[in-house]
This record gives C-alpha cells, sequence and structure tokens, in this order.
C-alpha cells in the first residue's frame, strides 16, 4: 500500500530494477514458462483492479499510472511468451547441455548415459558434457538436477534406483514426480549374476546350492537400495537362502571388489558386466532375463538355469528439472526417437546388452509412477526399514 494524495490507498507493486516485483524475475528469465503465465494473469487481475478501485465520495477513479503499466507489461510479457518459445526451441541447444549422471564412473548408468549423450550431441551438432555426481545411491545427482534452472542445459539420466529411493529412503530432498520433467524412456536392459572365479560353483543351481550349505557367509555387493541390492534380496527369497549385503558405493566398485575376492558375487547390468566376463576375470551363472543375450549365447537365462521368474529388468530414462519448456521437452523427446532408431544405435547399444526404445513423455511419467509402487511393495515384502 502506498498513499496517494489524490486517491487515498493504492497497491502497487514492489519494484526490482525498476520493474514490478512480479516481472523482475521473468525480464532475467528465470522463472519457467508456467509461471510466466501464472504471474501474468495476476499481473492482468491487479492492473484491473487498480482500475476499478474507486476514490473518496465513491466516484470512479482514474486508472493510476501503475495499474495501467501492470496491464500493458502483462500484455507484452505474454505476447513476447509465445513468439520468443517456439524460437527458443528452434535453436535449442545453442550452448553445451549439461548432463548429470548420478552414478560413479565404469555402471551400466554411466556406460550408456555416455553413449545417449554421444548420440544427443552428434545430432544436434553441439556438446551434451557427462557429469558425474555419485552418491547415496543415486540421490545426489538427481537431487541436483531437481534444483538446477529448467531451461533444457542441465538434464539428469535416471534408472530404477530413482523409483527405488521413495521406500528406502525415509526422507528424500526431492520428489521424483513433482521436481523433475520425464523426456522419454531411452533403454531397456537385464542384469546377470556374476561371481569370482575362485568360488567353487559353476551354476546358478550350484550356487543356491553352496549358500544353503553356507547360510549368511555368502555375501554380494552393491550401493544400498539399489537394483543390484534388491536383486539380491529377491533371489534370496524365491531360492529359499540367506546372503549378505556389502554396501559399496557403485556396482562398478563391488564388481573390482568381487574381482579382488572381497565378495562373492553381484547382480548387475550387462554393459559394466560384459568386458570383465568376456575377458575371463568373472563368472557369468545367468541372465535374469527371459531370453539369451546374443553376445554371450552360452550363458543361460535363469528360467534355464533352474530358477524361472527370477527376472530382474533395468530402465533408462531421460529427464530434466519440472519446468523446463515443453517445447524443449518435445525436441529432445523427437530427436531421441529419430536416434533410437539409427542401425548404428541399435547396433552399438544391443553389443552393450541394451534394447533402445522410446515413449511421451506421459507415458514415462506415467511409468515413473507406476515403478515407484512396484518398488514400494518389494521393499515392504522384503522387510527392508527405510533410513
Amino acid at each position: 500500500m502506498k498513499n496517494s494524495p489524490k486517491y487515498g490507498k493504492v497497491r502497487v507493486p514492489e519494484a526490482q530494477d525498476g520493474l514490478p516485483e512480479a516481472v523482475g524475475p521473468l525480464y532475467y528469465g528465470e522463472k519457467s514458462q508456467q509461471r510466466e503465465e501464472k504471474v501474468m494473469k495476476q499481473m492482468l487481475r491487479h492492473g484491473k483492479r487498480i482500475q476499478r478501485e474507486k476514490g473518496p465520495g465513491g466516484h470512479r477513479r482514474p486508472a493510476p499510472l501503475a495499474g495501467m503499466i501492470a496491464v500493458a507489461l502483462a500484455v507484452v510479457m505474454i505476447m513476447m511468451g509465445t513468439l520468443i518459445s517456439p524460437l527458443c526451441a528452434e535453436n535449442y541447444p545453442s550452448k553445451p547441455v549439461r548432463f548429470l549422471l548420478p552414478f560413479p564412473p565404469g555402471g551400466a548408468t554411466d556406460l550408456l548415459g555416455r553413449l545417449v549423450a554421444k548420440k544427443y550431441a552428434d545430432s544436434f551438432g553441439q556438446s551434451f558434457v557427462p557429469d558425474n555426481r555419485p552418491g547415496a545411491g543415486g540421490n545426489i545427482g538427481t537431487e541436483l538436477a531437481a534444483r538446477e534452472k529448467p531451461d533444457g542445459y542441465s538434464l539428469v539420466f535416471v534408472s530404477p534406483s530413482m523409483t527405488i529411493s521413495p521406500s528406502i529412503y525415509k526422507k528424500l530432498n526431492y520428489d521424483a514426480v513433482k521436481d523433475l520433467q520425464p523426456i522419454s524412456m531411452v533403454m531397456d536392459s537385464y542384469y546377470v549374476l556374476c561371481v569370482r572365479n575362485s568360488l567353487p560353483v559353476k551354476s546358478l543351481q550350484e550356487f543356491i546350492d553352496y549358500a544353503k550349505a553356507n547360510p549368511g557367509k555368502v555375501n554380494y555387493g552393491g550401493g544400498v537400495g539399489t537394483p543390484p541390492h534388491l536383486a539380491g534380496v529377491l533371489l534370496s527369497r524365491m531360492a529359499g537362502i540367506k546372503m549378505t549385503h556389502v554396501p559399496y558405493k557403485g556396482v562398478a566398485a563391488a564388481m573390482v571388489g568381487m574381482m579382488s575376492n572381497e565378495i562373492d558375487a553381484v547382480m548387475i547390468g550387462t554393459p559394466a558386466a560384459l568386458p570383465q566376463i568376456k575377458a575371463g576375470k568373472v563368472r557369468a551363472l545367468a541372465f535374469l532375463s527371459k531370453k539369451r543375450l546374443d553376445s554371450l549365447p552360452e550363458v543361460p537365462t535363469s528360467a534355464e538355469a533352474g530358477l524361472p521368474g527370477y527376472i530382474v529388468q533395468s530402465w533408462y530414462g531421460l529427464m530434466a528439472p519440472a519446468g523446463t519448456p515443453k517445447e524443449i521437452v518435445t525436441r529432445l523427446n523427437k530427436e531421441w526417437a529419430k536416434i533410437s532408431t539409427m542401425p548404428d544405435t541399435i547396433e552399438e547399444t544391443r553389443k552393450l546388452g541394451f534394447d533402445p526404445v522410446t515413449t511421451t513423455p506421459e507415458e514415462f511419467g506415467q511409468f515413473i509412477k507406476e515403478d515407484i509402487e512396484h518398488w514400494r511393495q518389494v521393499v515392504k515384502d522384503a522387510g527392508i526399514k527405510a533410513k
């Protein structure tokens, strides 16, 4: 409220660098398109309300300058947003894009994320820069992405760890549904059960028998609350065995630990496991899938190895901070749909054990909601306590 000697008290927005408060942040491009539209509507209502106010004696006041400015600025900003937003998407990306990877180098998420970033860079002719931010089961990097500016220049590569975390951690500093904008699912993959070469087992059934003969002594590694951890929980329940989980910063570190005889086994994504399996550094007992992998046809599926139903599928997708302009989200989605069907993309990803896929942002968003509930039930049934 400010006092006017002629009209009494008049509502005027607080100024920021000479602009009404609601306009300042928009002028500097710090809010999303949705926020802009909301604020512009508020400004329109505010300006009209000032114009409708009556002065002393009940007479209608002439529109104060502040109200006229608010209305004019609102109209201009709406028109500019309508015209500029498609132009920004058309010219996107005009500078390097930060590509956040929430896990350490060497794991499946890192390997695939770097491949996807390279494909985008080649397609757009602009750098997509991988940035590993590991820790807390992927939550450090994902939270960082949720807090980034929603302008399309910060993206995050996500996996089931994001949908498992709400069931594992009592308090997260981000909401996967509210704070992140889905772009597309990009890959499907499966896990493989590997053991150290010195472990006296040659098949999945021998591994189960060995674990039954040594209850609690067989151990496996991976990040707490990550798919490799829960894959071990699921194996224990289905096979009726008792194993001990050894926490590692990531599954790649767990693989190194197993090759150093620190642990007995890992359930790991095929891309991170393939080089070590082919080099003879670890022994693959079974793929946790419905079909064998073309690049390792001698390794059976879990059903063929004697444990039908033991399937652990992994998925990978791309997200952006909530509020990222729809036009940029659509552009990224359509670009991946094109990239995913290219023969070289299919060949490269399948060699790593992935199948390229694509979805709409809406389909990916719905899948994330459903996967959160799926893992919530798995964690509950396994008796894992949130921490």
